[in-house]
């Protein structure tokens, strides 16, 4: 990676991602693309160059590629699960639709991609416990269908046009940083949220509901050694299994209370996210990525507890 160009910078991952690779690669060398009405702000808008960069609008996409030379591009526009089973028209446009516009771009410009799926791209049917790299993936979430449909197409991609295609499937992201956007996961970031502010928890997933979970940090470098990885080693592309930890409602509340004995959680089950939470499994196997680019998590549970509450103690005053 030389110059990148990242779509849905100002998102829950793109923020974080773009300021990474901005001390990595430099600033003038990260485009940070946005909408209207999500402009980048503070330092994101200051630390280097930003541009309007509509993924349903294709040649917006050319046009900031030819301008600042892209050979890179983090496509991380998408909805999360639940607002996409709200609106799975638009869901279906910007994660589908948009990530044939990438690609599209990226055939035409010599350009590798990296669009991340998700555990939501399994379902019903997939084995539950260390659910493996290669198994069966029938998601009944427009959120899932477009996951897994961006992996078919991204492998397409490849195989037909030569096209560097890559992705992990994450799990759910925790962060400090950057406040929940929708996601069925987003439990496991709201539940510090309210821990830090000294509030009661309200819950609206069951106890004995496992998912993946993942630090932010975590994540961020799983996104950059993918693409710096050497594909000579790839038996996969879209998209690897990546793990971190396991945890239901019941062990998160424990550990932070671990922390913070006073905390408190009280039940308040939304059907639908329990629903979409049910769907999906309750751990990984990414022995695919460990072995194939040298895929490691460094936060457990216990430190990524104790980083978040210090950070978003001292973020609140607490």
């Amino acid at each position: 990676m030389k110059n990148v160009l990242i779509i849905g910078s100002t998102g829950q991952i793109g923020s974080e991602l773009t300021m990474k690779l901005r001390g990595i690669y430099g600033g003038a060398n990260i485009v940070a693309g946005y909408i209207p009405g999500a402009e980048p702000k503070g330092e994101l808008l200051e630390s280097g160059p930003a541009e309007i960069v509509d993924i349903t609008n294709v040649q917006q996409i050319a046009d900031a590629v030819e301008k600042y030379h892209i050979d890179t591009i983090y496509n991380l526009a998408a909805l999360l699960s639940a607002v996409a089973e709200a609106k799975p028209q638009l869901a279906w446009k910007i994660g589908l639709g948009g990530l044939f516009n990438v690609l599209e771009v990226a055939r035409e410009k010599k350009c590798a991609v990296f669009t991340p799926s998700s555990i939501g791209s399994f379902g019903d049917d997939t084995p539950k416990d260390k659910t493996p790299q290669d198994t069966i993936h029938n998601p009944h979430t427009m959120y899932g269908v477009t996951k897994v449909s961006g992996e078919l197409l991204s492998d397409y991609y490849f195989y037909r046009f030569g096209v560097d295609t890559r992705s992990v499937r994450f799990p759910g992201l925790i962060s400090y940083v950057t406040p929940p956007g929708g996601g069925t996961t987003d439990y496991a970031v709201d539940i510090y949220y309210a821990a830090a502010k000294g509030e009661k928890f309200i819950c609206p997933i069951a106890a004995g509901t496992f998912m993946d979970m993942m630090y932010m940090p975590d994540a961020l470098r799983a996104a950059i050694e993918i693409m710096e990885a050497d594909p000579t080693k790839f038996i996969h592309r879209n998209s690897f299994n990546i793990a971190s930890m396991s945890f239901d409602p019941e062990i998160i509340y424990n550990n932070i209370r671990k922390f913070m004995p006073d905390f408190q959680m009280e039940y308040q089950v939304d059907p639908l996210r329990q629903k979409i939470a049910d769907s999906w499994p309750n751990s990984l196997d990414d022995t695919c990525a460990r072995n194939e680019w040298g895929w490691k998590p460094e936060y457990d549970l216990d430190t990524m507890t104790k980083d978040m509450l210090a950070r978003l103690k001292e973020r609140f005053g607490k």
